[in-house]
């Protein structure tokens, strides 16, 4: 049985007094690339913010490396962080710091090593994405590709057991896209860590998930779960159906 390294347990959330999910449970395994998916405002986003622990839910928990990150107080989130990084969708890279800063600021703010050291492992992390030789370059000077994959670099920087990534593709042309789930499928196979990624882009669920699960608004909720060849082949469910069959058409044209 694969070990658990974060999970989500029985969540309810929403904004406002309405529930936006409802009852959400699910695990994911070390290792493996775990997919959430769904149409727009089924949740995804919201899911994500519960699991990074910037959202508090009406009632459920999330746990990560076993540990309640939904009731974490300031010191344990702080502890907590260090098991996982983030990639936000637009890749939130400090425009006033070069690539180098950008990378070494988690380093600076979560360990005390010396300044040296902090380079070091800054420059090995833009090796593993490619980018070694742009260290010195500010976010301006990057390419939309360029800053995916520095911010990729950025949360690893802690050598952290789980990535977090949200709409890794957006924004991004066919090729380029391609080029990053190529990247992920890399850094997975070397690295050994967990992958949870926020898409809608079937091309790249496709080339990429171990394992998804799909959202849908209008049960606040899970309505599928397993690898997407599961989902699009075996699924009952019209909604599974009509979401998967559109890459089928595509695919024809």
């Amino acid at each position: 049985m694969s070990e658990t390294v974060a999970s989500v347990n029985n969540l309810t959330s929403g904004y406002f007094g309405q529930t936006v999910l409802e009852n959400v449970s699910f695990d994911v395994h070390r290792g493996e690339i775990f997919i959430i998916l769904g149409g727009s405002g089924c949740g995804k986003s919201t899911l994500l913010k519960h699991m990074i622990g910037l959202y508090k839910p009406y009632s459920g928990n999330v746990l990560i490396m076993g540990e309640d990150i939904s009731a974490a107080g300031e010191q344990d989130f702080k502890n907590l962080v260090k098991y996982f990084g983030v990639m936000y969708q637009n890749g939130a890279l400090f425009g006033s710091m070069n690539v180098l800063e950008n990378l070494r600021l988690p380093l600076e703010i979560y360990t005390a090593l010396p300044k040296e050291l902090m380079n070091e492992i800054c420059i090995s992390k833009l090796s593993l994405v490619g980018l070694e030789t742009s260290y010195n370059l500010m976010p301006s000077e990057l390419s939309g590709g360029m800053k995916k994959r520095a911010a990729i670099a950025r949360a690893m920087v802690l050598d952290p057991d789980i990535l977090f990534l949200d709409e890794p593709g957006a924004g991004l042309d066919p090729i380029t896209s391609a080029e990053l789930d190529n990247l992920i499928l890399t850094l997975s196979r070397k690295t050994g860590i967990t992958f949870i990624v926020v898409s809608h882009e079937l091309d790249s669920i496709f080339t990429i998930a171990d394992r998804v699960i799909m959202l849908d608004k209008s049960v606040k909720g899970i309505i599928a779960e397993g690898s997407p060849e599961e989902l699009k082949n075996n699924s009952q469910n019209p909604l599974v159906q009509n979401f998967f069959n559109r890459i089928a058409a595509s695919a024809k044209e």
